[in-house]
């Protein structure tokens, strides 16, 4: 069983702004420190620089002596995270785990994953063929996925751009609100789909 102790020292550190990687991590809900929710910058020099990736993470009862299930909640475009799940291949969060690790030293391996792909081992096989035949085209096709799916933008933008698709303010406003101010999903649900 976890020190829950060590879970909140790990919090206090994590949840606090670093300033340097810009990483944090918050429990969901209040009470409950083993649903987080961690957020990475996207590093700079990358195509995933200006984004937000939000990341859910779950802690087994075994923490810290079984990994942190991790996977991305925002879509991202690389090769070793699955461009429709989230799931992450990334050996520390499997059998190179160990306990000496933290959430910290996970996000941070996250972080250091964007900067520094890994296509001969992907969870993305489509994506690590793109990254490998057509380095430009995939480093686009990226930066396009940060501007859509991990650029911060205010919920009037948002509501203003499903407005453009010719829907009313109150309707966009309530479809937005109703499905956790995602946009598509929005649209999809204001389209009957």
């Amino acid at each position: 069983m976890a020190s829950q102790g060590r879970i909140v020292k790990e919090l206090a550190e994590v949840g606090k702004d670093d300033k340097v990687s810009g990483i944090k991590a918050v429990p969901v809900t209040q009470g409950d420190l083993r649903h987080l929710k961690g957020t990475i910058p996207g590093p700079q020099g990358t195509p995933y620089e200006g984004g937000i990736f939000e990341i859910d993470i779950v802690l087994p009862k075994q923490y810290p002596f079984e990994p942190p299930k991790m996977k991305y909640i925002t879509k991202i475009w690389h090769p070793n995270i699955s461009s429709q799940t989230g799931a992450i291949c990334l050996d520390i969060l499997k059998d190179q785990w160990s306990p000496a690790l933290t959430i910290k030293t996970a996000l941070l391996s996250l972080q250091a994953l964007m900067c520094s792909a890994e296509p001969g081992d992907p969870q993305d096989a489509e994506v690590a063929k793109m990254y490998m035949a057509d380095r430009k085209k995939f480093d686009s096709t990226a930066k396009f996925w940060t501007d859509t799916y991990a650029k911060p933008t205010s919920k009037e933008d948002a509501i203003t751009r499903v407005c453009e698709m010719g829907f009313d303010r109150e309707s966009a406003r309530k479809a937005l609100e109703k499905t956790g101010w995602d946009e598509s999903a929005a649209v999809n649900s204001l389209l009957g789909m």
